[in-house]
Formats: C-alpha cells, sequence, structure tokens
C-alpha cells in the first residue's frame, strides 16, 4: 500500500494556485566549469535527494477531503533527471531562452513533482535547470536541499551526507487548529524576521491556550489585515497588467559581496537595503528609457520573510511570510532612495505582515479553491513584483565534482503579477536574477545590467564624498552634481568621522540623475524641516 500524509493547509494553498500564465515551479539554472558526468550526477541525486526526501518519491493528490502526500509505486529517478541539448554553439541567451521556455511548461502532476534538465555542453562545461513546486518547500528550504547536493570539495563520494534532513513526514495539518496554530506558530518565529516580535515570541512559547494568545494579538493582527486588504494597487506602469503564457529570463554578472557590504557599512544600512535600492534605481532607469514618466511612481514589492524556528531546521514545506515593500521609484537621488528603503524595511519588520501572511495562506488553504483564487488575485493586484533575497554559501561548492560557477533562482509569481527579481549570494559574490512576462518586460536582458551600474553610482559617489560627517543625500547631490532639490532645505547632523570603504570600482561612470519636476517629486519626512 502506498504511504499517505495530510498535506499541509498552506502547502495545499501553493498546489492550488497553479494557473496557466503563473506556474508555482521555484526555477533555478546552474551553470558549472567542465562538463558533467552525468552517471556520477544520477548517483549522487539518487541518493542524497531521492533516498533522502520521502517528498521527491511521493505525488500530490487532491481529493475532495483536501490534498495529500502519496508514495509512487512507479517512481523512476529517470523520469525526473533527464538529458538536453541546446544548438551547437549556443551561449547565454540560448539557456536563458530555455529557462524562460520550461517555466511555462507544468510538472507531470501524477508524478513527483520536481524535474532537473541537464545540458551537458554548455560553453565548455555544463548546465542545468532545476525546477520544483512550491508545495514542496519555500526558497530557504529548497536552497538547503540543493546544498545537501553539493560538497566543498571535488573529490567526494556520491554517497549521502552525515546529516539526513527531515520532510516532516506523518505531520498531520488538523482543520480545527489551521489559522490559529499557524498564526501562533507564525507569531512565535517572527524573530527571524528581524522584528521586534521576539518578546512576544517568548511569551507565547510559555502560554499553553493559543485561543488566548491569539485574543492578546488579534486587534494586532485584525488591524493588519484591514491595512493589506485597504491598500491600494500600485503606480500604473507598464510592471502591471495582465499575464500571457510568454516568460523571459536574464541574469547580471555577478558583483562582490565585499563592496556590498563596505558600502552599507558606510551608510548604517543593511547588505538588503543596499540590494533592494539597487533594484528600485534599475526599475526607475528602465521605465525612464522607455519614455514612462517616473514623477510619483511606486513599485510595490512582495518580499519574502523566513520564518523558520530552530526545530523547522532541515525540513520542507512552506513556513514563510510576505511583506508588502513600496519601492520609491520617483526618487532620483540614490542615496536618498536608499534610506528611504532602509526606513520602509524596518517599519515592514516591525510589523505583523509576515506573521499574518502565512496564517492567512493556511486559512485560504482551508477553504474551496474559488474562495483562495479570489482572495489570492486581491491581494497580488497590490504590487506589480516579487523580489527575493537568499543567502547562500561564501565558499565555492562542487556537484558531482564538478565546481558551481554561477546559481541564478527565480520563485513563482501569484495572480497576475508578472515580474520576479531574485538575489543570491554565492562564493563572495552577488547574482541578481530577473524573470519576466513578456507583455511587461520583453527585454529583460536591457534591465538585468542596470543593477549594478546602480550600485556603483553610489559606491563611486561616495568615493567621491569628503568624509567629515555623516551623509546627507542633499548636500551629496548638490555637491556632485551642482544643484539641489528645489525649495527643500538641506538637513545638518552632528559632525561624526567615518572611514571610506576600501573598494576598487574607481573606473565606473557616474551618470547624473535625472531631473525631476518639483511639482512631482515627494521628499522623505526624514529630509523635511
Amino acid at each position: 500500500m502506498p504511504r499517505r500524509e495530510k498535506m499541509s493547509a498552506v502547502d495545499t494553498a501553493w498546489l492550488r494556485m497553479d494557473r496557466p500564465t503563473n506556474l508555482m515551479m521555484i526555477l533555478g539554472v546552474m551553470v558549472f566549469a567542465r562538463r558533467m558526468d552525468f552517471d556520477r550526477l544520477r548517483d549522487t541525486v539518487a541518493a542524497r535527494l531521492v533516498a533522502r526526501y520521502r517528498r521527491f518519491r511521493q505525488c500530490a493528490v487532491q481529493e475532495v477531503g483536501g490534498a495529500f502526500w502519496e508514495d509512487d509505486p512507479d517512481f523512476d529517478i529517470d523520469a525526473h533527471l533527464r538529458r538536453r541539448a541546446l544548438p551547437k554553439g549556443s551561449g547565454k541567451a540560448a539557456l536563458q531562452a530555455l529557462a524562460g521556455e520550461l517555466a511555462v511548461q507544468p510538472l507531470n502532476a501524477g508524478k513527483p513533482l520536481w524535474r532537473f534538465d541537464l545540458i551537458e555542453d554548455y560553453e565548455g562545461g555544463s548546465a542545468m535547470v532545476v525546477r520544483i513546486h512550491h508545495s514542496i518547500a519555500d526558497g530557504i528550504a529548497l536552497v538547503g536541499v540543493v546544498l545537501s547536493l553539493t560538497d566543498p570539495s571535488p573529490e567526494a563520494p556520491p554517497q549521502m551526507a552525515p546529516q539526513a534532513l527531515r520532510d516532516d513526514e506523518g505531520e498531520v495539518d488538523e482543520p480545527s487548529r489551521g489559522l490559529l496554530e499557524t498564526l501562533a506558530e507564525s507569531l512565535g518565529t517572527a524573530f527571524h524576521a528581524g522584528s521586534d516580535l521576539g518578546a512576544k515570541a517568548l511569551s507565547l512559547a510559555q502560554d499553553t491556550d493559543r485561543l488566548q494568545t491569539y485574543g492578546q494579538y488579534g486587534i494586532g493582527l485584525l488591524a493588519e489585515l484591514a491595512k493589506l486588504l485597504a491598500m491600494p494597487p500600485d503606480s500604473p506602469t507598464s510592471l502591471k497588467g495582465h499575464t500571457g503564457t510568454v516568460k523571459c529570463v536574464a541574469w547580471a554578472e555577478p558583483m562582490p559581496l565585499t563592496e556590498v557590504k563596505a558600502l552599507g557599512k558606510a551608510l548604517g544600512c543593511s547588505v538588503n537595503d543596499v540590494l533592494l535600492s539597487a533594484v528600485a534605481g534599475a526599475i526607475r532607469a528602465y521605465l525612464q528609457q522607455k519614455g514612462e514618466s517616473v514623477a510619483g511612481v511606486e513599485v510595490r514589492a512582495m518580499v519574502p520573510v523566513n520564518l523558520r524556528s530552530a526545530r523547522d531546521e532541515g525540513t520542507l514545506g512552506n513556513r514563510f511570510g510576505l511583506v508588502t515593500l513600496a519601492l520609491p521609484i520617483w526618487e532620483g537621488n540614490p542615496f536618498a532612495r536608499l534610506f528611504l528603503v532602509r526606513e520602509r524595511m524596518n517599519e515592514l519588520k516591525h510589523s505583523f505582515q509576515p506573521p499574518l501572511t502565512l496564517g492567512v495562506l493556511a486559512a485560504v488553504g482551508l477553504a474551496p479553491k474559488l474562495v483562495q483564487q479570489a482572495f489570492l488575485d486581491m491581494l497580488a493586484a497590490k504590487a506589480s513584483a516579487v523580489m527575493t533575497n537568499v543567502p547562500g554559501p561564501k565558499e565555492p561548492l562542487y556537484l558531482a565534482g564538478n565546481r558551481l560557477d554561477q546559481c541564478m533562482f527565480w520563485v513563482p509569481q501569484s495572480g497576475d503579477i508578472g515580474v520576479g527579481v531574485s538575489i543570491l549570494s554565492y562564493n563572495d559574490a552577488v547574482q541578481f536574477s530577473l524573470i519576466s512576462d513578456r507583455h511587461f518586460i520583453p527585454d529583460p536582458d536591457s534591465i538585468t545590467p542596470l543593477f549594478a551600474a546602480e550600485f556603483e553610482k553610489m559606491l563611486l559617489a561616495l568615493l567621491m564624498l569628503e568624509w567629515d560627517q555623516p551623509l546627507d543625500p542633499i548636500l551629496a547631490e548638490e555637491k556632485l552634481f551642482g544643484r539641489r532639490i528645489t525649495g527643500v532645505p538641506a538637513t545638518r547632523k552632528p559632525a561624526r568621522r567615518k572611514a571610506a570603504p576600501e573598494s576598487a570600482a574607481t573606473a565606473a561612470v557616474l551618470p547624473a540623475p535625472t531631473p525631476e519636476p518639483a511639482a512631482g517629486r515627494r521628499i522623505p519626512k526624514r529630509f523635511r524641516k
């Protein structure tokens, strides 16, 4: 008899979220230095993925009574690990096109929901396109899955690594406890998002009455839900509309992580703040290149927040919430934009949004599919993009004895969201990647170089400034470009000397921000008197 397990409410929500224009697959591309030995790769995947994680041998079965994980009696690894060829002499553009094609090809619903396609001959090495359905696990968990396939050296044998990871076998998500339990557990682990809910988590861990705990924080959660539902859609741009069935994929050249950290430290911002600000600047530049006005424009992004606790370490399934970050595309001053992104991210980290959205996913996973689709479509209409930032290993890794040179991934977009930006750090480098609906960004290769250009603009400008006081964005703009925002007084802070970051980016060209009409410019409160 095939083994069967009840699927959690949150994973059920992701399973039912598929639609032809947006499949709920996590898509990845891995590029290797040398040609891959297919037999060794097969042995490694069989030992470290298939033998270790039961989910990768199970089918997702949907019935009236809910969804289940059920063992596949006819499981065959060769149906999931396949060879594929690109035309001879093909390069990056052909691999990007293949990734875009596979992004809209559904996985076999009657089989375990994953597939690896190996391109054995790619630019003197190999490449592999990875597709895993989001119902199996979230991005944080799947990074762990992929890393479990790799080794720190090329000589390691393919057998299973010492520490086996769990897939939560046997856990049953009872409908009676779905929403309240998920909310309670989410609140108890929300400190992983860097929020101030840590104190609440401690009291929650000592509280055995879940209903009472929910009542204590119910007002805050309901207020956050009301705010989320009342949130208007973001600015109308070419990044919004109805999605189609053609996806475009592109990725930039990796950036040095040390320089990103140095810039963030010098300005008192996190690496995440710097990277998200670079994304905002790149989108601004792209829209301007297309002839669109950026006056007053804000592009809202759904940003996943990890809610895994220590007991979730090494498990599959989905345990993350979402925050809605409004990127200030209207802001032309790169430093002012960075500080505004930092301010908004800090506000979100102290909000109830992450545990609330996880609880909402659990609730709609228990509701009829039509109710789930209507509710999630309503939320998706409030944003234009999904953006993720996942930290990876600092040292180079080897898969089946072959060095992993580059790694890109994209999480799915729901509803009519048609833009996904992913940021992955690996081997002391930062990798920006973009997936878009052809209706929104038909030429993603024209936007990916802008990520690094925006970062280099901030870095070189910082090196050109004197460091006798903390940086004031408006004064910096006046000094660098000989102008100031009309009618806005500059603010000065008490002098405090900082050391300039060490960097070799002196060859970069610093384009001056495009001036904006004063009437269309909104200035952050921190820069107003």
